[in-house]
């Protein structure tokens, strides 16, 4: 604990090399120096009453309370100084080159950044806080000619004696160009230097005329608010909630919810209209309110902001600069923007199908070829090193996926098809067999029938000698089961050009090894009448014929696969259930509040990912359609699961496993937990994850909340939650299930959950999705054809030449090429991130030694995770992650360096 205080520089007796100032002033005025400092009985009566959920008597004043007493009359001036580290921009565009060469003059006639000190104390004559003289920034015309990421100002202040503790600075920026203010530092008082992580850009004056504040990193719960920061408080929760109307400009900083009305543009055509999601028709999470007018054709749809202009989001959510120049969010503009389209100008004219395997591996080993005078172009606006130039001609060259890396034909075996259901990129569909033949939960007079066609003779040869019921019994059958995902919308699919699919289960056998073997396959559509054939069953092959047939069927399966992984697990579950949260936490905790500083790093830059991803990703016509077999109905699905299937409840990763029945309840077990497939990688390492993170949790919010009473009587903590439920999830908020908020371990769970969503979960679901995904058979994203019967047209040329047939129903080399692209840069970390366990600042971003050192033993902690983890991959007895071409599970390893590296978790969604 004293190395964390020394480290925090915030020991009560510290003093500060500065403060010398104040004894030149007091020497000159022939004055006794007084006495700097803490009474220590008063901190430790204010750390007990900490703990215990009390109020604690006020803050202690900088001078000796029994100073200011003896002499009232007699008060006395003494300096204290301000360093600022300011990080500045990369890349100025002219407009703010000229600006920034205007600020540096203007500064020096007056027009400059002006900072005030505010006390935690008010004054009691005035009844307002008391507040230093006003102090500029030194040199800003010199600094802003210094060639570094970060510059660092001074600013020097006038405090009286009796002043107190700073607890907020105010910030007025009269440039004309904004800049990002990282931190400050406060040095001069008696408790020594006061810390204010910032974070954030100050707008100028001209642009928001009230000033900026900002906090110094001492968590104060609302009721504990220093009386000279209450105001404040309110003051700055008002402005980030808006008034709710209007359009928002992008240097605003407001937070507030709107429904998914923008996805869509009807003016350009009733082919780019899209429902509204959100509301009593289809329901969905709320997004970030931008305050654009509607379309003029629909007065429901808001009108786009279409690429590459930038959307709205609060000014601190969007992406931040970093030193190299292949951050993940600018490679994805770049993609987006440039490669797509010249992909689309190469390739349309003669988007034809692979011809065989070895197009496809050409893509890795020659790259593929792009018009003259296009690559020029590309090499200028893509901030890509896989786009080569050789001789006169043009490639894009993709990196080998880490699926060939092992072996290149694994995708093609069985046991690697079942491995990646439990190791994958989306190892969270799998569940237990518990009736067979399965049952739909649709609506039969709506659906039609809804037997399975899977009979116990499909399967009977595939268990060792058990009966069905023996090897359900014995917890041997597994399924993977999208029918009641895809039925209802299969007709439309199959209507669109160029798309045909199945709504598919999967059967597993779990073998005496430990590893899974897929026995059944079942394809269903929907039921045409009493002779159709609308469901057939696709079993392990016999012969030449079959084998292609299973491994179309098995196809089928990854293409079902790959739409519930991207529509459902990955960006509904993580990336818009999220969003709720986020906005709420803005509105209605200060930066103050401690449970805010502890959510903060797992906020970073989701609303602005999601806000590309309405841009670009899931719009109309946006890449999600085009590369993903439901098209147009890819965010309908995804509602539709929002609807039947989430629930806030069970998305912490105990609940989940329980729930599909993969675990069940046991409390010799480690994490209370028995898996009944031992070797399940997600599972197993994900654990691991989920303790640290809710022991980690669990201490922080212990340390605040004692007692259920203080949990019910935090009026902010209430208010996020409560808005977060109430508006951000309004289509769902009657559900019994949502978690109450009246305990410790209440809000430990809540916390937890959203902790491990942002975090361990999206980076399970995100981080595979090139190396799996990036060879295109292994997890196609869309099929274009079905399977044929015997006697249909289609049988002759798939007799004839089964590998054309296959490749054929496979995405086109445009929508293949376009979407490895897309993947490989979601797939990428950017240099800047933060991993878990990392935080900016890590010493001085809570005022709170006890929660720093807890801090300190959660990292190590993710460290020793880590660990296992390797130790895990290099277990030969853990066949589903170790072994002659089994590729390891590194999916949640906490740490990663930047790139394509199949590992990693950050903080936050933060691509």
């Amino acid at each position: 604990m004293a190395l964390t205080k020394e480290i925090m520089g915030c020991s009560v007796l510290e003093r500060s090399s500065f403060v010398s100032t104040s004894k030149v002033i007091l020497s000159r005025t022939r004055r006794a120096k007084p006495k700097l400092g803490f009474d220590p009985a008063l901190i430790q009566q204010r750390r007990v009453s900490l703990r215990k959920g009390l109020g604690g008597p006020a803050a202690v004043a900088a001078i000796s309370e029994d100073l200011v007493k003896a002499v009232p009359e007699n008060v006395v001036k003494f300096k204290v100084r301000a360093v600022l580290t300011v990080r500045q921009k990369n890349k100025e565009d002219l407009k703010e080159t000229i600006a920034k060469h205007l600020d540096a003059f203007t500064d020096r006639i007056g027009r400059n950044v002006v900072l005030q000190l505010v006390s935690t104390e008010l004054d009691l004559k005035t009844k307002a806080p008391k507040k230093s003289s006003e102090a500029v920034l030194k040199d800003w015309s010199k600094n802003t000619q210094v060639k570094a990421e970060k510059v660092h100002y001074t600013a020097e202040f006038t405090v009286d004696s009796n002043f107190g503790i700073p607890g907020a600075i105010t910030v007025t920026n009269k440039h004309q160009n904004e800049f990002f203010l990282e931190s400050m530092t406060i040095e001069g008082f008696a408790c020594g230097p006061v810390h204010f992580p910032c974070n954030s850009w100050v707008q100028s004056k001209k642009d928001h005329p009230g000033k900026r504040i900002f906090f110094s990193n001492k968590p104060y719960m609302p009721s504990e608010t220093p009386p000279g920061l209450k105001a404040m408080r309110e003051e700055e929760l008002k402005y980030l909630r808006g008034d709710g109307k209007g359009e928002r400009k992008l240097s605003d900083r407001i937070y507030d919810f709107d429904l998914y009305n923008d996805l869509g543009n009807p003016d350009k055509g009733i082919d780019f209209a899209r429902p509204t999601l959100g509301g009593s028709k289809i329901p969905f999470p709320r997004r970030c309110r931008t305050g654009r007018a509607p379309t003029y054709t629909d007065i429901d749809a808001e009108s786009r902001v279409e690429k590459p202009l930038p959307m709205y989001v609060p000014r601190d959510e969007r992406f931040e600069e970093s030193k190299q120049n292949t951050f993940s969010a600018g490679r994805l503009k770049a993609v987006l923007h440039n490669l797509i389209p010249s992909l689309k100008a190469s390739l349309s004219a003669n988007n034809h199908d692979f011809n065989g395997f070895s197009d496809i591996d050409s893509l890795y080993k020659e790259g593929l070829f792009l018009k003259v005078g296009l690559q020029d172009e590309l090499l200028k606006k893509l901030p890509l090193p896989k786009v080569v130039q050789e001789s006169s001609q043009g490639f894009l060259k993709y990196d080998t996926p880490k699926i060939l890396s092992k072996d290149r034909f694994a995708w093609l075996r069985d046991d690697e098809f079942a491995r990646q259901a439990i190791a994958g990129v989306n190892p969270g569909n799998i569940e237990k067999l518990t009736v067979f033949p399965p049952k739909s939960n649709l609506d039969p007079e709506v659906y039609g029938p809804l037997e399975s066609a899977l009979k116990e003779e499909h399967i009977l040869g595939h268990l060792n000698g058990m009966s069905v019921q023996q090897a359900i019994d014995e917890n041997k059958l597994f399924i993977v089961d999208y029918h009641d995902a895809y039925l209802p919308f299969l007709d439309r699919i199959n209507a669109l050009d160029g798309r045909k699919t199945y709504a598919t289960r999967t059967i597993y056998f779990l073998t005496p090894r430990g590893t899974l073997k897929p026995i059944a396959i079942e394809l269903s559509l929907p039921p045409q009448g009493p002779s159709s054939r609308s469901k057939r069953v696709v079993t392990p092959p016999v012969d030449a014929t079959s084998n292609w047939m299973w491994q179309l069927a098995k196809a089928h399966v990854n293409s079902n696969d790959a739409g519930v992984h991207q529509l459902v697990n990955h960006w509904l579950r993580t990336h818009a259930c999220m969003e709720p949260f986020i906005l709420a936490a803005h509105r209605q905790m200060s930066a103050m509040h401690p449970i805010f500083k502890l959510l903060d790093p797992h906020m970073r830059y989701t609303l602005e990912i999601n806000a590309l991803a309405r841009q670009s990703l899931i719009s109309a016509d946006g890449v999600i359609e085009s590369c993903f077999t439901p098209g147009r109905y890819c965010m309908e699905i995804s509602a539709a699961a929002y609807k039947s299937f989430w629930r806030f409840d069970k998305e912490d990763l105990p609940s989940d496993l329980i729930r599909r029945g993969v675990a069940v309840p046991d409390s010799t077990q480690p994490h209370g937990l028995r898996l009944l497939i031992e070797d399940y990688p997600y599972a197993s390492d994900g654990l691991l994850i989920w303790s640290a993170l809710e022991n980690w949790v669990r201490k922080y919010v212990n340390y605040y909340y004692p007692t259920p009473a203080v949990v019910c009587n935090d009026q902010e903590l209430q208010a996020w939650y409560a808005e977060s439920v109430n508006v951000g999830h309004a289509d769902v908020r009657h559900a019994d299930w949502w978690p109450k908020l009246a305990s410790p371990e209440d809000l430990t769970s809540i916390l937890t959950k959203i902790i491990w969503l942002s975090s361990a979960q999206h980076a399970s679901l995100n981080f595979g999705q090139y190396p799996y995904g990036g060879f295109v058979p292994n997890r196609p994203p869309l099929m274009r054809r079905l399977i044929p019967f015997e006697g249909d047209p289609e049988y002759t040329n798939f007799v004839a030449d089964p590998q054309k047939y296959y490749l054929s129903a496979l995405p086109s080399l445009l929508q293949a090429t376009k979407f490895m692209a897309v993947v490989d840069t979601l797939s990428t970390h950017s240099p800047d991130e933060e991993y878990l366990g990392e935080r900016q600042q890590p010493s001085v971003w809570t005022g709170d030694a006890e929660i720093v050192e807890a801090f300190y033993e959660f990292s190590a902690e993710i460290r020793q995770v880590e660990k296992e983890i390797d130790r895990r991959n290099n277990d030969h007895s853990l066949r589903n992650r170790c072994g002659a071409g089994v590729l390891p599970y590194e999916l949640l390893a906490p740490s990663s360096g930047p790139g394509v590296t199949c590992r990693g978790v950050p903080n936050s969604i933060s691509i």
